[in-house]
């Protein structure tokens, strides 16, 4: 039988967090206490029905490195990947964490193969490719392209994603269809639109995307609106 696929991602509530990292924030680079994250991370791994142990973790770097897991990291101890924006597993309940407060999480799935994989893709990773990157060692690990579905998490819409108008033309020469216009009439990135555009074009069409802005919705965490902040998990995990 295939395997189920589920995929969550969090929001600001339920946690222990202080203000400004109020309250579930699931980063542990952003100067929140260090035992309030823990205890947090144990609060996401206990809604999920997993063992902290069982959610992968990584140490973004807004760069292109995939790693391939097949077994927690270190028993008992919740252990980052370091440089690493990308995990893939072929393996029942790991539960890999992609971490945001307006990059796009990456949900990606294919249930017939039993591979999963989840990307970390900002401005500078989308464009470098990482969500590609993820497909080849999902392909590599056994899945195939037609069974692949995604979600595109929360994170910053085009309308609300301001960058100077040769930023936007740059990014869109290596990933096209994310140069928008915001909603104030500047040029804007939708990084979601392009991804799915770039998804498209691998041969990867069942792609959902959140509705969510993460600057817009005050139940989310963003950088661009206000920082410091936290982070919001989105997981993804097979049953």
């Amino acid at each position: 039988m295939a395997a189920s696929i589920r995929r969550v991602s969090t929001t600001r509530a339920g946690g222990v967090s202080a203000a400004p990292y109020d309250s579930f924030n699931l980063g542990d680079h952003v100067g929140d206490d260090p035992a309030a994250v823990a205890a947090n991370r144990r609060r996401l791994a206990s809604a999920i029905g997993l063992a902290p142990d069982h959610l992968i973790w990584m140490n973004q770097v807004h760069g292109v490195r995939v790693e391939t897991v097949d077994g927690p990291r270190v028993p008992d101890v919740v252990e980052a990947f370091d440089d690493t924006d990308a995990l893939v597993t072929g393996t029942r309940g790991l539960a890999l964490v992609v971490v945001t407060a307006d990059c796009v999480p990456v949900l990606l799935g294919d249930a017939r193969a039993e591979v999963i994989g989840a990307a970390h893709a900002g401005r500078v990773g989308a464009a470098d490719g990482v969500v590609l990157r993820t497909v080849e060692a999902m392909l590599a690990a056994g899945a195939h392209t037609p069974d692949i579905s995604v979600l595109l998490g929360p994170a910053v819409s085009g309308a609300n994603y301001e960058v100077p108008a040769a930023m936007a033309a740059e990014v869109e020469g290596r990933l096209p269809g994310s140069r928008t216009t915001t909603s104030s009439g500047t040029p804007g990135l939708d990084l979601r639109a392009g991804i799915a555009r770039q998804l498209a074009s691998a041969g990867i069409t069942a792609v959902d995307i959140d509705p969510r802005c993460t600057v817009a919705d005050p139940a989310l965490f963003s950088h661009r609106r206000g920082a410091p902040t936290g982070r919001l998990a989105s997981v993804i995990w097979m049953e």
